[in-house]
């Protein structure tokens, strides 16, 4: 049978705060359209909170994870049912996001890619599932786990999480339960402390948010320090389609004055390369010279414009 001999398999979760019945929500099916809403919207406010209270675990994480990156590693997102499937959608926006290879953000969901229609959550239950899905992606030492389980106790996640540790991977737990109400093995934690659902277990609510919001800073957080930013502007972008040629065109015009038509002639010498156009206009260097200069400058715009004498 599924999940038998699994470290939660069977045990009473109700202590846990995502478990637990809200107060205000105990008629939530006698409410009006409107006081319901009006409840969600006020409740709402809390994965916000509870991602601010996790500041300095983010900060860490991101600082932590951008080091392992630079230095050849890879970040893979894990978990069952929502969780998972918030990890994968992150791990899917970074490249058309930042232009960074597929293989360099992955999510990995317990089911694999059909259960991100249809649910599969039973395969949560399974540790060893964790441990599977990751060697068969060829997982390494030099890459960063971030196993993600709103309630803290999905034995895929926890198995995944022991893995990484015994690699001597970086190992990162997130969870929407306090430390003390279910530990993890992990070498950093994030929790995110969002209490109660407003409809009893339905994580998929303000954990999810909650787990959304962080995943969001911590994969801009280390594309930032990666180098694929410049001020507030995605200059790795990949311009594939007229809404990403238009933003970059924009980006040109805002960063270095070029006007459209110089702005398209930059972008067609560079193969859409907002970042190799705009040192290029900057500086008033060549493309061959912009590429060796982005190398030495471990691909970082700013540092090779201050390199260039130009801002």
């Amino acid at each position: 049978m599924i999940g038998l001999g699994q470290p939660f398999q069977g045990q009473d979760r109700g202590h846990l705060l995502t478990e637990q019945a809200h107060p205000f929500s105990s008629e939530l099916d006698q409410l009006s359209t409107a006081q319901l809403v009006q409840l969600f919207c006020e409740e709402d406010r809390r994965p916000q909170e509870a991602v601010a209270a996790a500041a300095p675990a983010l900060a860490a994480a991101i600082d932590a994870i951008a080091t392992r990156l630079a230095q050849g590693g890879r970040l893979f997102y894990l978990g069952a049912g929502t969780s998972g499937r918030l990890g994968v959608l992150d791990a899917a926006e970074c490249p058309p996001t930042f232009c960074s290879p597929p293989e360099l953000v992955q999510g990995v969901l317990a089911g694999g890619a059909a259960a991100l229609l249809r649910s599969s959550e039973g395969l949560e239950d399974l540790e060893e599932a964790g441990q599977a899905d990751l060697e068969a992606r060829g997982f390494s030492a030099a890459d960063v786990l971030v196993g993600i389980a709103a309630g803290g106790t999905t034995p895929y996640v926890h198995g995944g999480l022991r893995h990484a540790r015994s690699l001597g991977a970086l190992a990162i737990a997130l969870a929407c339960v306090p430390a003390d109400q279910v530990p993890m093995p992990a070498d950093l934690e994030i929790r995110l402390i969002t209490g109660p659902e407003l409809l009893t277990g339905s994580t998929r609510l303000k954990a999810g948010t909650a787990t959304k919001m962080a995943l969001n800073i911590l994969s801009t957080g280390v594309m930032v320090r990666l180098g694929k930013v410049y001020g507030n502007r995605m200059v790795d972008v990949a311009v594939t389609n007229s809404k990403l040629e238009d933003r970059a065109l924009r980006i040109l015009a805002d960063l270095a004055g070029v006007d459209r038509t110089r702005g398209a002639d930059l972008l067609a010498e560079t193969g859409g390369s907002v970042k190799l156009a705009l040192l290029m206009a900057k500086a008033g260097i060549s493309a061959a010279a912009a590429r060796a200069s982005l190398r030495e400058h471990g691909q970082s715009l700013r540092a090779a414009l201050l390199a260039q004498g130009a801002r």
